[in-house]
């Protein structure tokens, strides 16, 4: 039997959008499509299920054309080997969570062990409106898999539930991707949610892939404030010369080691440390900016400044107030040579 592969050349115009991208992915494999809001990820999804024709490209999956612009062969979304769940789950309000999932599968019994597995066996007589955000989505996932597709497309099937149930529907997901084997797609905009459950990441800004690897590789080398700001690093694009990164006409940057020509310099939040008055000692980098927002994340606090370097520094609540850190406020900034990494642009 083949092992399923999936190879996509997707074209499509949604309204002023125009999306062009190219995917591979393999069995056993989950790659999560990132990127902001309106950069066409669940179009590709809705691409690849059919539920939109190319205008140019083709998707081959297995050994069947699903669709192919030129030769405008087309297969129907019900003739494709595809589970999706949308964010939204798109469960039938008027049948019970056992008629949801049986829907699929044309086996009620089948269907109940796929409520056991989800563990709302208990509640197979309920109807959709009865369950929590969090549940619901379980049945949707539950319903997409007991249809044994060869093909997985979640999107944003974390988005609509809250903070409390996430953790557990992300541990459940983690679980059945690992146990699914066939091919797996995930749109979502959320770092924690991309990280934990992808394999590879494939970053689309306004219609177009600007970065595609593995989660350390995206990591260690963001090429896209997007994927920065998603990891919660600063990125600056500049001119290397000598040890000095030229960010504008106005900034520049010492660095301990760049190479020279274009390059990206990434800078922790953590590294950047904030004064009231100009510091003295060590640091080779020392300018002033004015606070333009202030942020919660986790234990910590992250304050975005304006100006001629757009950095994002992260304190602790104690510091923030010992400092009287408020939107307006000018402050002194410092950040060591040795902090700051480089790479070819």
């Amino acid at each position: 039997m083949m092992t399923p592969s999936l190879h996509a050349q997707i074209e499509l115009q949604r309204d002023a959008r125009r999306i062009v991208c190219e995917l591979e992915v393999q069995s056993g494999e989950t790659l999560a499509i990132v990127g902001p809001n309106g950069a066409g990820k669940s179009s590709v999804l809705h691409a690849l299920a059919g539920l939109l024709r190319l205008q140019r490209g083709r998707i081959e999956f297995a050994d069947q054309i699903f669709d192919d612009a030129r030769s405008d062969g087309f297969v129907a979304p019900e003739a494709r080997r595809v589970g999706m769940v949308f964010q939204d789950d798109r469960l039938f309000p008027h049948l019970s969570l056992l008629q949801n999932v049986s829907f699929a599968c044309a086996d009620p019994e089948r269907a109940r062990s796929w409520l056991q597995r989800i563990g709302l066996a208990d509640r197979d007589h309920d109807k959709p409106q009865q369950l929590s955000g969090g549940e619901r989505q379980r049945v949707a996932l539950a319903r997409a898999l007991a249809a044994d597709p060869q093909l997985l497309l979640l999107d944003e099937p974390l988005a609509a539930v809250d903070a409390v149930q996430r953790p557990g529907l992300r541990n459940l997901l983690r679980r059945e991707l690992a146990d699914f084997p066939g091919v797996r797609i995930l749109v979502t905009h959320d770092a924690v949610d991309a990280f934990s459950l992808a394999d590879r990441i494939a970053v689309l800004e306004d219609g177009l892939l600007t970065q595609v690897g593995t989660v350390a590789e995206i990591c260690q080398r963001p090429r896209s404030r997007f994927v920065a700001d998603l990891i919660g690093l600063n990125l600056l694009h500049g001119e290397a010369f000598q040890g000095q990164v030229k960010v504008n006409h106005q900034a520049s940057l010492q660095v301990a080691d760049a190479p020279d020509g274009p390059v990206l310099a990434i800078v922790h939040p953590r590294a950047i440390a904030l004064f009231p008055e100009r510091p003295s000692g060590s640091p080779r980098n020392v300018w002033q900016a004015e606070v333009a927002a202030i942020e919660a994340t986790g234990d910590r606090l992250r304050v975005r400044f304006s100006g001629d370097l757009p950095l994002v520094a992260e304190v602790t609540p104690a510091a923030l107030a010992e400092l009287e850190v408020v939107p307006g406020r000018v402050l002194w900034l410092a950040v060591k040579a040795t902090e700051i990494s480089c790479y070819s642009a």
